[in-house]
């Protein structure tokens, strides 16, 4: 007990408040936003889940902040298996919840989960861990290619599960994290050249009918809104019908009657764009990109590149997620179901955030060389 509360008092001193204060009030916020989407239901499971989700996370983000992360690192390998064995089993347990395609989901009785949020967290441990050995030599090709198999494999692997979206998150993280550890710009040239070169052979004879149907459709003025843009445009009304001030918090002419499917998930900013308007959105865009600048602050102060590489790849998790969720939900970007960080629901998707967030906090209170243990010069 004595040393519980020894580490909950080095948290109050040593630790950012200011980023557990930011994502603690976003959760708040998201909480307020699932209720007032699933209140026609006459169901509160969905809050509570949420609100459940935000304590336990809270909680767990505390509790990850007692172990260096240093010491996290060198167990890679346990995180490595922790992370992949679940996403394994979705391709024979695995099913597709209401509204989804993709068998990316595992029945635990209580709740559902979704293997791959948590993959996100491992794969910055055993990605950090990686390029912290090899940094150094990282710009010559025997270091290289094998750390770019190491950042293929979860892409591959959920792109094979059938979660585009996932893995193109995954694929953003992979580049964000290479730019940290001081890969030169040549290869990331070389790459979009190669992008640019191999686009139209990946559109027309890699995508499906329906992939290539939801990106046309963004450059089609006579595309069907009743079809395969139907969501998208349903949601574009609930955000016009929000104007500067929104109708009201629990007033949405579309989200009280359910008009904006998955409009607690995928498209809960154009709930909050309905009831709470333009200035609701915005506090929404502000809240999570003052977390994403806390990320990369933190990972400035840190003296260690394993610190540092930890920070960036949770800040490329919010980054990316927010950028493409928004872009859908505001017809920009083609719908490929990911959701928008510590708002949409999903218990289990808040709390592995948590778990990110947590390393982040880990990582600012072990920022100084001093506050860290010995063997960390063995990484």
């Amino acid at each position: 007990m004595r040393r519980l509360l020894s580490h909950m008092a080095d948290f109050i001193r040593e630790s950012d408040k200011i980023l557990l204060l930011l994502c603690t009030f976003t959760s708040i916020y998201g909480c307020m936003a699932v209720f007032s989407a699933t209140r026609y239901r006459d169901s509160y499971r969905a809050v509570l889940v949420q609100a459940v989700g935000t304590v336990l996370g809270i909680f767990a983000a505390v509790l990850i902040s007692a172990v260096d992360y240093t010491k996290i690192l060198e167990r890679w390998y346990l995180l490595a298996v922790v992370g992949l064995v679940p996403v394994i089993l979705t391709f024979f347990i695995g099913f597709a919840p209401e509204g989804t395609d993709d068998k990316a989901w595992l029945d635990i009785g209580i709740t559902t989960f979704q293997p791959s949020e948590l993959l996100k967290i491992c794969f910055i441990v055993t990605f950090t861990q990686h390029l912290s050995r090899v940094k150094d030599h990282i710009n010559k090709l025997k270091t290289l290619i094998p750390v770019c198999i190491h950042g293929a494999i979860p892409v591959v692997l959920i792109h094979i599960q059938g979660d585009d979206g996932t893995a193109l998150v995954f694929a953003i993280m992979v580049l964000f994290m290479l730019w940290a550890a001081g890969v030169s710009w040549k290869y990331f040239l070389l790459l979009l050249i190669t992008a640019a070169v191999t686009s139209p052979i990946l559109y027309f004879f890699v995508m499906n009918n329906d992939q290539r149907s939801r990106i046309s459709a963004l450059f089609d003025p006579n595309a069907d809104t009743q079809g395969i843009l139907y969501q998208q445009f349903r949601g574009k009304m609930a955000l016009a019908n929000g104007g500067w001030f929104g109708q009201g918090y629990l007033k949405g002419d579309l989200t009280q009657v359910g008009g904006v499917p998955m409009g607690h998930n995928d498209f809960i900013f154009t709930t909050i764009g309905e009831e709470l308007g333009f200035l609701g959105c915005m506090a929404v865009i502000l809240l999570l990109g003052a977390i994403c600048l806390r990320c990369i602050r933190i990972a400035r102060l840190c003296s260690k590149d394993s610190g540092k590489l930890i920070c960036v790849g949770m800040f490329s998790i919010i980054f990316a997620q927010m950028v493409i969720n928004i872009g859908m939900c505001v017809q920009v970007l083609p719908v490929i179901g990911i959701t928008l960080p510590f708002f949409s629901a999903g218990g289990t998707s808040l709390l592995c955030l948590y778990l990110g967030i947590g390393l982040v906090l880990n990582v600012y209170m072990h920022r100084n060389s001093r506050t860290i243990y010995l063997h960390d010069d063995k990484l």
